[in-house]
């Protein structure tokens, strides 16, 4: 990491529990976890999940693969939020509404963490203190397709501002990345900048690597009074 051990802004905001009607009828609940609070099970299967991500070459720069301490260390080092489906919309009768009562073992309700998390993705620093904002999601390819992508970057637009983030920056969102920046697109990010060749990635069928463009997109979360947006 170039600017060593990053220190996220600091808030006694507590973070509620957010849940989600998917377009299929079923639910995305949404749970803040830390590295400490999450258990090894779930972490395993996600540094599974994020290994196959990095070995298709075509998202996240890392060649990896990454040892379970380097994943939890790069994908719970801060605060991770864990997007667990429900077999009804009985707890999301409106998108956004905050949950309560519920724990993220009660919503995992005995079933293998492969059956019942439809995405994830990480909130922290991605650079020093004076201009600190980043994310990066990830769904597992089960249930790609339901627009989990995007519920979760509603989401986000809620947790980013409650963490003390006053805008969110993805400096390297590669051009071919179609499905991601569509979801940008509609939750009301702008494209500031193009980065060109900023990554190798495996284009082609036979695993062929070509210079990717990678494109800035940036969203402030504060209003022009500089007061958090949600």
């Amino acid at each position: 990491m170039a600017y060593g051990s990053i220190a996220p802004p600091s808030t006694t905001t507590e973070l509620p529990i957010v849940a989600y009607t998917l377009p299929d009828g079923n639910s995305l609940t949404c749970f803040p976890v830390t590295g400490q609070s999450a258990s090894i099970e779930l972490c395993q299967f996600l540094c599974r999940v994020f290994n196959e991500e990095l070995a298709m070459g075509r998202t996240y720069p890392q060649r990896g693969p990454m040892t379970l301490e380097e994943f939890t260390g790069y994908f719970f080092g801060a605060t991770t939020i864990i997007g667990i489906i429900g077999t009804s919309a009985s707890t999301a009768t409106t998108d956004g509404e905050l949950v309560e009562g519920v724990t993220l073992e009660q919503a995992r309700a005995g079933r293998e963490w492969k059956d019942c998390v439809g995405g994830c993705y990480y909130v922290k620093p991605n650079y020093p203190g004076r201009a600190s904002h980043n994310a990066g999601f990830l769904i597992p390819p089960t249930f790609r397709g339901l627009k989990i992508g995007k519920t979760l970057g509603k989401s986000y637009l809620i947790y980013g501002p409650k963490l003390g983030y006053r805008g969110s920056v993805f400096n390297l969102v590669f051009k071919n990345n179609h499905a991601s920046l569509a979801i940008w697109d509609s939750l009301g990010f702008s494209r500031v900048g193009l980065i060109p060749g900023a990554g190798l990635l495996k284009t082609g069928p036979n695993g062929e690597e070509e210079y990717v463009d990678a494109v800035v997109v940036w969203k402030s979360f504060v209003d022009a009074d500089g007061k958090p947006t949600a």
